[in-house]
């Protein structure tokens, strides 16, 4: 089955065509920046021009920085405050005329990972990790999903872990990779002590550079980076809107 997978991020949102049986993407994925202040109806007019950008018109499934319950996202913390309650498969099905499917967009890639990367064959207790605009936690046991964990605001020295340890905290701070790896393993350190998972998985953008700051992670539980790297986010789109 083709599906056409969306990732919305806080920087940009990127898509591509999706074979859901390999986990392919069917042609080079297409980015466009994320609108100022990330309102509803610009988000979604840029989901339209990239659909239109493969002339698609069947199913799209749309990662999306927020829980999503029934269509509709119920917080907003790195977008629009003006998500919070609004129908987004609705909206973004109306804009584009196509079939569309929103998932949390750590969930989406944990999906992908678990199908196709590095949890697959997993049992266990794992958890994805996405380290990007901010934190965002996807737990899998027996292959199953909790769906809309929202771990990266777990408190750290009374902030959000993401405020500290995501990939915006390391570029605002201008962290080295050393210093950097310190804070993320404090907030890692504090989710094995919840969870005492069997595999930690590391997604995001900054996973293209994980040999520079995964080996100083100090982890009872063997943690390695996605193998898709940041295509997880599209492809996991694609299998939430085929289920």
């Amino acid at each position: 089955m083709e599906v056409l997978g969306i990732d919305v991020g806080g920087s940009g949102i990127k898509g591509a065509p999706v074979d859901t049986k390999t986990g392919n993407l069917l042609a080079e994925r297409y980015r466009i920046k994320t609108p100022g202040k990330a309102e509803p109806e610009p988000v979604a007019q840029v989901v339209d021009k990239i659909a239109k950008s493969f002339n698609w018109t069947g199913p799209i499934g749309i990662g999306f920085p927020a829980p999503i319950k029934s269509g509709v996202a119920m917080m907003a913390a790195n977008i629009s405050p003006n998500w919070v309650g609004v129908n987004a498969n609705k909206l973004f099905s109306e804009v584009t005329g196509c079939d569309c499917t929103l998932v949390n967009d750590a969930d989406a890639a944990g999906l992908a990972e678990m199908a196709f990367g590095a949890g697959r064959g997993q049992h266990g207790t794992v958890i994805m990790i996405t380290l990007g605009t901010g934190i965002g936690t996807a737990i899998f046991h027996r292959g199953k999903l909790l769906p809309n964990t929202e771990f990266g605001h777990l408190e750290m020295k009374g902030q959000d872990a993401e405020y500290r340890a995501s990939d915006a905290a390391r570029q605002r701070d201008d962290l080295t990779w050393k210093k950097y790896a310190k804070r993320l393993n404090k907030y890692l350190l504090a989710m094995e002590k919840l969870f005492w998972p069997d595999l930690f998985i590391v997604g995001g953008g900054i996973s293209k550079e994980s040999q520079k700051f995964l080996p100083l992670i100090t982890l009872e539980t063997p943690i390695v980076p996605a193998k898709l790297l940041n295509e997880a986010g599209i492809v996991g789109a694609a299998l939430a809107a085929k289920r």
